[in-house]
């Protein structure tokens, strides 16, 4: 299969040029015009397939539902924002709950399911500090544990990627020396960590802090916490939420140019994420969708998560935050697959990488997402 556009994202430029996939594989990049093409596209913008490394669910279903149904349906609901590949995120609770929530991410992982890909689990929780737990239940909230987090591992079949811990709760960094030596990303959440503790975590093994500005401390002159830490630790990613309210247009624009492309966007979504305004469940806990379609505590002013769609996050990068290209397109799939070790097959349009990639229209609505090579949308 050939397709063309005016506008494929390569080498981090939109370029005139041809992709060739054979079954699930980018074969070869070629000059536009070149042979014959299948499809298409114009002038319309050709990008990697986007990268989710932090959503809890959406459209009616969450991770720690540990439902085989409607993991599949967000799956497939997942590919009209142009996600291809995703890390189901647990939320803080009870050790049974977490574990089948691993089980049965694990199971969908062995079979074949059509939408957008589960990479791996992304534990958020729960080794995190009560004090900055947000909406986290605090009742589940523990110290960190190597024998619990095995335990974890074994229940989702080596398929945690990625685990967020309060590493000034984490002794001797027992589980972060662990988890970086068993090839699973540790990112520095919902913690009280001071600058210095965030600098030793990383010299220790921590490779990433989770949604920069929620749920930590703060950037201050005197004290730079953990957002001071994550923009001067040039080697340490981070992630954070562009639905512009958990973090203000400006405050993404300082973030983002001092990381650079160590900044992974995300959605932080919630099973609420395409459902009409009302309340629902998170852990265990109620929050209601408000009119500026962030997720809140009921009754309270604290943010639970998003309703994010990443194209819409991707355009609020280019439109509102205003950043460069390059930086903002990267935000939403590279820099993610660098993290999670996959940049050899994942977030790039490049020869011998898998063919995930995604049409957008002008106004970012998708117009087709490929994912290993197959149209899921179809709307032509």
């Amino acid at each position: 299969m050939i397709i063309q556009s005016t506008r494929v994202w390569i080498n981090k430029m939109f370029t005139k040029a041809q992709i060739e996939v054979e079954g699930e594989t980018i074969v070869s990049i070629l000059p536009y015009g070149l042979k014959p093409v299948d499809r298409d596209y114009g002038n319309l913008r050709i990008i990697p397939g986007m990268i989710d490394i932090h959503t809890h669910g959406g459209y009616g279903y969450d991770t720690n539902d540990a439902g085989s149904e409607g993991l599949q349906m967000w799956a497939k609901e997942l590919v009209k924002e142009g996600v291809t590949t995703f890390l189901p995120t647990t939320v803080t609770q009870s050790h049974e709950v977490l574990s089948e929530a691993a089980a049965n991410v694990a199971k969908y992982m062995e079979e074949k399911h059509e939408g957008a890909q589960v990479y791996g689990l992304h534990f958020e929780g729960p080794f995190i500090n009560k004090k900055n737990k947000g909406a986290q239940p605090e009742q589940f909230c523990r110290i960190p544990d190597v024998k619990e987090f095995r335990e974890f591992q074994d229940a989702a079949k080596g398929n945690i990627k990625l685990m967020t811990i309060a590493p000034e709760l984490d002794e001797d960094f027992a589980l972060t020396h662990y988890c970086a030596q068993n090839g699973v990303v540790i990112s520095i959440g919902h913690s009280g960590a001071t600058y210095d503790e965030v600098m030793l975590a990383a010299a220790n093994g921590a490779k990433s802090v989770t949604h920069v500005y929620n749920g930590q401390t703060g950037l201050h002159h005197r004290e730079p916490g953990v957002v001071g830490g994550v923009m001067r630790n040039h080697d340490l990613y981070g992630e954070i939420i562009t639905d512009g309210n958990h973090v203000t247009f400006p405050a993404i624009y300082d973030y983002a140019i001092q990381k650079g492309y160590k900044a992974i966007m995300i959605s932080d979504s919630l099973r609420c994420k395409g459902m009409v305004q009302g309340v629902y469940d998170l852990g265990g806990q109620s929050v209601e969708i408000r009119a500026n379609g962030s997720c809140y505590l009921v009754g309270t002013n604290t943010l639970a998560g998003s309703t994010l769609k990443l194209n819409e996050g991707l355009k609020n990068l280019i439109e509102e935050v205003q950043l460069p290209l390059d930086m903002a397109v990267s935000m939403s799939s590279s820099n993610a697959a660098e993290l999670l070790g996959i940049a050899d097959k994942k977030g790039y349009i490049a020869a011998n990488h898998d063919a995930d990639f995604v049409v957008l229209n002008d106004d970012y609505t998708v117009k087709e997402t490929y994912v290993l090579g197959k149209a899921q949308l179809s709307e032509n």
